[in-house]
């Protein structure tokens, strides 16, 4: 007999959406979490941005669980009342050079079951957006932006109304495979060791760390975890937009956008920059390459009118800097051990995927 069914490492929108998934499904669920607060990384500095899933190969796990997650966040902030807003999107083409590429993005959208997308030229822009200067776009209806500390708190409390919790300044220092289960060594000022029979990791920024920490998984299994910063601009005064603007993406990311916010103002990012710490200061050194990129869609842009705002950084695993890379759910079938899930380089779209995470998670442990 275990302490309880499922420990869950971490307590961002991942960890808190597979606890979810589990929970509605009857297990007794722990999750841990380093910090005072859940979602205080990765989930909690982002555009919050509910994206379509146009831009993953089809087939990918990132193209499956976007989709699917993307129904089922605006269906499940719907019936709890959390603002989620299908504002919708322009990805926009600043030049002719641009649009057999946008007629890329496009046509893999449909194959990845997103029948709403439709190419529009420069008249039908100006109409949507007077101040995009573009020679054509793909109109995205049903994008978004979220509520993400809100979505999160509801996660966590259908954990919490099954019976579930979560631990805080609860830091995971590893696992040993044992009869029917797992025995959890936990940190914290109260340091102690409990059994689950199954364990998942999602641990974001330190899913390396906590990977290596479990005996029996094959270290070759786990991967490095790189750091992408992404810098956020915001501008001053109300915004111009009623709509996301997204210029085509860029290596390791879907360029420098555009997102209106909750209260009417609009913010810019992120970038992608490599770092090698936790460095959550803005660089503003960046800021002049961000207004470059920006007047390439929005030429009236008052680059006087940007202030530093906000800094994320992304879990990057493989080449993800610089290319395609796709989530990494690895469960016995990868490594053999019975009740383990691992995941790996969850970056974007992890939050608008999370609800479909979790419900993969749940479906591979059953």
């Amino acid at each position: 007999m275990t302490d309880t069914d499922v420990i869950v490492v971490g307590a961002g929108v991942v960890g808190l959406a597979v606890g979810r998934a589990l929970a509605s499904r009857g297990q007794s669920v722990i999750v841990l979490e380093k910090n005072s607060r859940f979602g205080e990384e990765t989930s909690s500095r982002n555009s919050e941005v509910i994206h379509a899933g146009m831009y993953y190969p089809t087939e990918s796990l990132k193209a499956r669980l976007c989709v699917a997650g993307k129904h089922a966040m605006y269906a499940f902030c719907a019936e709890r009342g959390i603002s989620a807003r299908a504002l919708g999107k322009l990805i926009v083409a600043p030049s002719a050079s641009d649009v057999a590429a946008l007629q890329v993005i496009h046509d893999r959208g449909h194959a990845n079951d997103i029948p709403d997308l439709e190419i529009i030229g420069p008249d039908r822009i100006k109409q949507m957006e007077p101040e995009i200067v573009a020679q054509a776009a793909i109109w995205s209806p049903s994008s978004g932006i979220v509520d993400s500390h809100s979505y999160m708190l509801a996660l966590l409390g259908v954990i919490e109304d099954h019976g579930g919790a979560l631990a805080r300044n609860a830091p995971f220092l590893g696992a040993t495979p044992i009869a029917g289960g797992f025995e959890v060594r936990v940190g914290g000022e109260e340091p102690m060791t409990l059994t689950t029979r199954q364990l998942i990791l999602s641990a974001g920024l330190w899913s390396t760390q906590a990977g290596r920490a479990v005996e029996g998984l094959d270290p070759a299994l786990v991967p490095e975890t790189k750091f992408a910063k992404g810098n956020y601009f915001t501008y001053g005064g109300k915004a111009p937009f009623t709509h996301l603007i997204y210029p085509m993406p860029s290596a390791g990311g879907l360029g420098i956008h555009v997102t209106p916010d909750m209260s009417g103002h609009a913010r810019f990012g992120p970038d992608v920059q490599p770092v090698d710490t936790l460095d959550y200061r803005v660089d503003e050194s960046r800021k002049a390459m961000f207004a470059e990129s920006i007047r390439a869609y929005w030429p009236g842009l008052d680059e006087s009118l940007m202030q530093a705002d906000y800094t994320g950084i992304r879990p990057k695993v493989g080449n993800a800097l610089t290319q395609f890379e796709d989530f990494r759910i690895l469960d016995q079938s990868s490594h053999g051990l019975e009740g383990l899930v691992c995941l790996f380089g969850i970056d974007s779209p992890g939050l608008t995927s999370s609800f479909a995470i979790g419900e993969e998670v749940a479906s591979r442990l059953a």
